[in-house]
């Protein structure tokens, strides 16, 4: 006895509610920028985490351990005696010694600073709340250091500081690289990353990420095209390159191109191919939307480019009523 032949047919997919649309199309809108937002954020925490503030603590210790204008009280021509300092009105009692005429005051550790860089921490505490009589710091150092981060190493002055150094060092070394030894000193140290087991593969996926984003081309794209590739009837994005060889435009008895076939989602990498000028079919679309739709592995498709068909649907979907619950 035979069995029954049974078709199981696909099943439909429901129509999404209007809720539901709403809240999708309302992920859609809202993602995009906030994610670009926490990825900015993420990227500016881990620069201020890892470069601006060793940076800043690197430079603070320089500052103060090689400008610091710290004395001792023997270098004094009198012996210092118990002065009045005001500071916002309040008057202190500290000891004070004059040296060619700019007054010193005592630190709780014995050595002296110039009053004007006392004064300057003191205000630094007082604008953040805190007390002269409790916090003031103790060594003549950390007075320093508390004068530098109120006056001369304020986050306004130092981070474009440091953003016009660190500017000049990537084109001083990137002039560097382009250079012949530059260059050779270069491949040998990434000769010896390629030989580590786990970091190479890192190195060279961040590698790939980094050219394609910083790197120019070196070869110029002059439109884009679409070729039937690997075989006919399968049409793939292609940049064309320039003309082709003497040789193969002779044995193709017309006219050639050369084209890049790029790889998704990396459009740097992929094949040269020559195809006759007859089998290209332009698009109409830039460059910039080009690579869009490749490295998005077709994902983003230019709105002009959107069929017919995707268009009627998103138009009927928006105009269906809501389902009634049984």
């Amino acid at each position: 006895m035979s069995q029954p032949h049974l078709t199981i047919e696909p099943q439909q997919k429901r129509p999404l509610d209007p809720f539901r649309r709403a809240v999708l199309r309302g992920l859609g809108i809202l993602l995009p920028p906030l994610l670009t937002i926490v990825i900015f954020l993420w990227v500016g925490a881990t620069v201020n985490k890892y470069i601006l503030t060793p940076l800043e603590d690197w430079t603070r210790w320089v500052v103060v351990q090689y400008a610091s204008d710290i004395r001792e009280a023997s270098e004094f021509p009198q012996p210092p005696e118990r002065a009045d300092v005001a500071i916002h009105g309040r008057v202190y009692q500290r000891q004070v010694g004059k040296l060619d005429g700019e007054d010193y005051v005592r630190t709780d550790s014995g050595k002296f600073v110039p009053q004007s860089v006392y004064l300057s921490a003191a205000d630094a505490l007082l604008a953040e709340g805190e007390t002269v009589e409790e916090h003031m710091p103790s060594t003549a150092k950390a007075v320093y250091t508390l004068h530098r981060e109120h006056v001369t190493l304020r986050r306004e002055r130092t981070v474009p500081l440091f953003l016009a150094v660190f500017v000049l060092l990537l084109y001083l070394l990137g002039k560097f690289l382009a250079a012949g030894v530059g260059r050779f000193f270069w491949s040998q140290i990434e000769s010896i990353i390629h030989r580590l087991p786990v970091v190479r593969n890192v190195y060279s996926s961040v590698k790939q990420v980094t050219d394609f984003l910083f790197t120019d081309p070196e070869m110029e794209f002059t439109r884009v095209v679409a070729v039937e590739y690997p075989r006919k009837g399968i049409w793939t994005v292609a940049f064309v390159t320039g003309e082709s060889m003497l040789d193969i435009e002779s044995a193709a008895n017309e006219p050639i191109m050369s084209v890049l076939i790029p790889t998704s989602p990396m459009p740097f990498t992929g094949f040269t191919v020559t195809v006759r000028k007859s089998e290209i079919l332009d698009l109409n679309i830039t460059i910039d939307q080009a690579f869009q739709f490749i490295v998005s592995c077709g994902v983003v498709v230019p709105p002009h480019q959107l069929s017919a068909a995707l268009a009627d649907r998103d138009r009927k979907q928006s105009s269906l009523p809501p389902r009634s619950e049984k």
